[in-house]
């Protein structure tokens, strides 16, 4: 796959009114998610959950993409169609999540490191084969007074750098995540000035390791205070320290930013990234976009249930939401196209 090639899937990704569903969830995590609505975690019930939202009649509108979990790249709907044929009907991109998860980081408590790289070549070519278009890293960085150290963002920059260069070797699009958690009391200025430093970090090694800026998307967190913090930011103040911070750190010649909600409840993520979007367009020479999980999925699964009544439902407010984010990136989202529909208070990650 050449670089034209690796860069127009990159910008299919991130289509005017488009983004993704990260539907990545690790067995551990969609189980907590089960529990939550009384669902057994069983592959059959986690096929119908994930066929529900990959079905939705119209997603196609709204969703350009969606990131899969090794399971469900390898699941066959009831109809015998693969999960992946059936989202590329539909004309929907599939990707993969590949890192091994943050484990502790040796010598340095309280901070971790993402695992994968080993095996990784070999088992992105058997995702190429199984149809996946893009792939998804996530590095993971906890603030306080003292962190994070500079080991831990080199060591994480590194590891998404090489990951990135694995995938374009492989004709894969690398989504790069260097996430800032929010947990925590620090302010919004701690938090812009921590991203703008693991951005730079960043950046620096995908360049040391020669991958194409053209044919890569960053999903990173969004600039934001702390959710202990006593003093939150507005979301006028998010959407300018955001823009802010990726015009100081994100080079012009990547195709799209797709932030992650980072445990921000559904209607506040489409409202940060609506303002960001109203932002003066000279600023923003990437496409803004979405790859959101439990902001996209939450309202979904409550209605679902579990229940195959309740399918026709849990579309329907899937769809929702994917029609708020889809407004949201071009900053016409208003809290008036909930009708009434509650927010969702977040506290975990995408």
């Amino acid at each position: 796959m050449t670089a034209n090639d690796l860069n127009a899937i990159a910008r299919a990704l991130v289509a005017p009114g488009k983004g993704i569903l990260a539907a990545d969830e690790s067995s551990p995590t969609i189980k907590k998610r089960f529990d939550s609505i009384g669902v057994e975690s069983t592959e059959e019930n986690r096929r119908d959950y994930r066929e529900m939202l990959f079905s939705a009649p119209g997603s196609e509108a709204h969703i350009s993409g969606v990131i899969l979990y090794d399971e469900t790249l390898r699941q066959k709907a009831k109809d015998g169609r693969r999960l992946v044929d059936l989202l590329e009907s539909k004309g929907i991109v599939p990707g993969i999540k590949v890192d091994a998860g943050a484990k502790e980081l040796a010598g340095h408590p309280g901070e971790k490191v993402t695992e994968g790289l080993d095996g990784l070549r070999e088992r992105l070519a058997e995702y190429v084969d199984l149809g996946a278009k893009f792939a998804k890293w996530r590095a993971v960085i906890a603030i306080t007074d003292s962190l994070p150290s500079r080991t831990c963002i080199e060591v994480n920059a590194h590891g998404l750098a090489r990951y990135a260069a694995l995938c374009q070797e492989a004709g894969i699009v690398p989504i790069v995540e260097p996430e800032v958690l929010m947990d925590g009391r620090h302010t919004i200025a701690r938090s812009e000035a921590v991203t703008g430093e693991i951005l730079n970090e960043t950046f620096e090694q995908l360049h040391r390791q020669g991958v194409s800026l053209e044919g890569m998307l960053l999903k990173p967190n969004m600039v934001l205070s702390g959710y202990e913090c006593p003093e939150q930011a507005s979301v006028e103040e998010v959407a300018e320290a955001t823009v802010r911070t990726f015009e100081r750190f994100v080079p012009a010649a990547v195709p799209g930013i797709v932030f992650l909600s980072g445990g921000q409840s559904d209607v506040l993520a489409s409202a940060h990234l609506s303002a960001m979007n109203r932002l003066d367009a000279a600023r923003r020479p990437w496409q803004l976009s979405f790859s959101y999980g439990r902001a996209l999925q939450a309202p979904a699964l409550k209605a679902w249930s579990g229940k195959p009544e309740n399918v026709g439902a849990g579309q329907a407010a899937y769809m929702h939401r994917a029609a708020c984010n889809g407004a949201a990136r071009t900053g016409a989202y208003d809290a008036s196209m909930e009708q009434g529909a509650a927010s969702v208070k977040l506290v975990s990650q995408d």
